[in-house]
Order: structure tokens, then sequence, then C-alpha cells
């Protein structure tokens, strides 16, 4: 007896190891049919939803090639520029023949002061004025520092690059001149020394040009794949709650009956759509604009994979304020600029503030901005960018869980109104059939 109820025990030990291998393969084949369930349901949506597929597709299809098409031209000629000449000498006209002569200037109008000058700035009719002050033609003979006024239309760095660019060679060239007249050498080799005591050579690494596009296309392209992603997710959030009943986040159905299956079949969809989309931005429209690009591929998609994981996990965690679909334009699209200045390509990272830093290391597109740069136009490797790689990385496994708890509130506040509603439906069939009922 006691050798057959052994053998009895281990036997229902062996069937409860049997039916527990049996149920956890079943709820593993049901996490993956519904992840997949969720997966296709979004992707239906997106290519369905007007405001997502303009978000997820067109903005990121025309918008980079507007926008480098605009600052394609890395230099512009010509510009016109208004003189005010209240010196008339001969070393300033020396200086607006000089100026006249480049090919990236040119001298469109003549006026007797600077308030006459303003209205050609409106008309456009020039880009820029240079003034020179009555006294400058003394101060220059008599040994005092000289001033030129240079006052720039901003609305085109291009244009004020040119202008003030022109200005500064011409005025560096006519001090040398200067200089040489006042030296004590007597042959050219000293004049050369006095001119230029230390010889250097000026030679532009990552941006040959010097042009604004190579400068600061690389991280636009890389902020709207960020800003573009976050809008598609926010608006597909709000469009979720418009269409439930209990303005809900996540549906009452048996396959939104878990965290992981939700949060990766959505992080999915999106993830296929900016795979493609994203090598679209950062590979081809650099080639299409002959821009620098010097990155390689497997470093690219080092980095790449963890910046969008980290994007998505990102916007789908703050898509729970969405209430709307409007909302997500207000609440993203007027950092688009901030990020740009906090990711440290065009205010340098050394001058930004501790707190503006803090805030900066919130948003993947800051690391994803700094690694892209350095990958495409500077030839860094993915062990020069470590800190970035292992921050993006860092923000996807924080932004991921807290995503997951973000959907564990949302599935239980739905169960919650599914229920109340339930109940309310119940109380209200009772009252129904207690008034129908003889007294």
């Amino acid at each position: 007896m006691k050798e057959q109820h052994t053998e009895n025990r281990q036997t229902n030990r062996k069937a409860e190891t049997q039916n527990g291998w049996r149920g956890l393969l079943h709820k593993i084949n049901e996490g993956i049919h519904d992840m997949s369930h969720i997966w296709a349901y979004e992707m239906k949506n997106t290519v369905k939803d007007e405001g997502v597929l303009i978000f997820f597709i067109l903005v990121p299809l025309l918008y980079p090639i507007l926008y480098a098409w605009l600052y394609n031209n890395e230099t512009v000629h010509e510009v016109p520029v208004a003189v005010v000449d209240h010196s008339h000498s001969q070393l300033s006209r020396k200086f607006i023949r000089q100026f006249d002569a480049s090919p990236n200037v040119k001298v469109a109008a003549y006026s007797n002061s600077i308030e006459e000058a303003k209205p050609l700035i409106g008309k456009q009719e020039a880009r820029g004025i240079i003034y020179f002050p009555s006294d400058f033609a003394s101060n220059l003979n008599t040994g005092k520092q000289a001033h030129v006024s240079i006052y720039c239309d901003m609305s085109i760095m291009l244009y004020y690059k040119a202008i003030y660019q022109t200005a500064t060679e011409i005025s560096l060239g006519m001090g040398e001149q200067i200089q040489k007249k006042g030296g004590m050498g007597m042959t050219d080799r000293d004049d050369e020394i006095t001119i230029q005591p230390l010889a250097y050579e000026d030679v532009p690494i990552f941006n040959p040009s010097g042009g604004y596009a190579a400068f600061i296309l690389p991280g636009v392209l890389i902020l709207i794949l960020h800003q573009t992603l976050l809008l598609g997710i926010g608006m597909a959030a709000g469009t979720a709650r418009e269409n439930n009943r209990y303005r809900d986040l996540v549906p009452v159905s048996r396959h939104y009956n878990g965290v992981f299956r939700i949060v990766l079949g959505k992080s999915l969809c999106y993830f296929m759509v900016y795979a493609v989309m994203g090598a679209f931005v950062t590979l081809c429209i650099p080639r299409m604009f002959n821009l620098v690009q010097l990155v390689q591929m497997d470093d690219y998609i080092g980095l790449m994979v963890p910046f969008l994981l980290s994007t998505i996990f990102f916007g789908m965690m703050i898509s729970c304020v969405v209430r709307y679909r409007e909302n997500v334009m207000l609440i993203i699209v007027f950092t688009s600029v901030p990020l740009l200045f906090l990711s440290g390509i065009s205010w340098p990272q050394s001058n930004i503030p501790g707190a503006w830093r803090a805030i900066a290391a919130l948003f993947p597109s800051t690391f994803g901005i700094r690694g892209f740069v350095r990958l495409n136009t500077m030839g860094a490797t993915l062990a020069d960018i470590r800190f970035e790689y292992q921050a993006l990385w860092i923000q996807t496994t924080i932004y991921f869980f807290a995503t997951c708890a973000v959907y564990r509130y949302q599935i239980i506040q739905a169960r919650l109104h599914a229920t109340e509603s339930a109940r309310k439906m119940k109380e209200k069939i009772m009252k129904a059939k207690a008034s129908s009922e003889p007294a």
C-alpha cells in the first residue's frame, strides 16, 4: 500500500507539472495571439486615421525634403546691401569697392542716413546696411581704432553670414595694409612677419562649405522623427479615448487583458512604421541633397534602435494625459525649438545651465541628436558615443516600465468603469421590473 501511495503521488506530481507547462504554453500562445491582434488593429488605425497617417507618413516624407531644399544652397551670392557713408573719404570708398567686388554681396543703394535705408530693408530691396561714421578715415590716419557698423536682416541666417563675413574679411585686409605701412620692416619678409607673426591655415572640418544645411539639418532630421512619433502616438491615444464609451484609453476586451501584450503590440506597430520612415529620413535625405554622410550601417542601427524604442515608450507614457486628439498638438508642437537648443548643436552644451541639462536628459531627442550628428557628420563610431548609446537604453528601460504602469492603471480604470456601468444598468432594469409589476 505504501509503495502504491508513493507511486500515485509521483504520478500526480508529474501530471501537475505537465498541466503547469501546458498552462504556461497556453498563456504564452494567448499572449502572442492578443499581441498580434493589437498590432494588426493599430496598423489598421494608422492607415484609416487621417491625422495619424499625416504625422506618421506624410510629415516625415515631405517636411525633411522641404526643409533640406530651403537650405540646400549652403551659400548665397549677390546679397543686396545699402551703404551709408558719412566719411566720404578715400578709405571708405576703397572699403566699399572691395565690398562690392565680393561675389557674396553687392551694393544695391546709397543712403544719406540709416533711417533712410531702413525702408529698403522693409521692401527687401536690401538685406543689410553698412555704415561708415564721419570719423572713420581720421581715426585710421591718426592711429586710432575705427568702426564700421553692420546691420543685417536676420530672417535668413545665410544673408547675415554673407554680409558679416565679407565685411570682416575686408576689414582684416585693410588692417594688414595699415600695419605694413606703420611697420619698420626693411624687406617683404619683415612685412609678412609684421602682418602675420604666427602662420596658420584655416581648414573647416565636418562642414567644408560652412553651410547652414550641413550644420543644422542632421539634428533637425532626428527631431522630426521624435516629434512626429510623439504626435502620432498622442493622436492615436486621443482617438482611442474618443471612440471609447467611457473615454478610457484601453477598451474592455479579451484581447486587452494584459499589460505586456498591449504595450508590446502597440510599440511593435510604431517601431515597424518608423524603422522604414527613420531610414528614409536619416539615410536618404542626406544622400538626396549631397550632405556629409560618414555613418556606418552597424553603428547607425545600434543608435536608431534604442532611439526609436525610447521615443515610442516615452510617447506611450505621456499619451495617458491626452484626452482629445487636439490636445497632443498643444503638448508637443511648442517643444520643438526648445528641444533643438537643449540638444547642444546650436547652443553649446557646455554653456547650458545644469537645470536645463537635467530637463534635456528626459527627452530621447537629446541623446539621439547628439549621437546621430557625431556618427553621421563627424565619422564617429558607436564606441565614441557610448554615453549617448547607454543613455538611450536606460531611457528605453525606464519608459518601458513606466508605460506598463500607466497601462496597468488604465486597465483597472476601464474595468471599474465597465463594472459601474453594468451595476447601474442592472439597477435600472430592476427598477423597471419593479414598476411594471401590479400592486
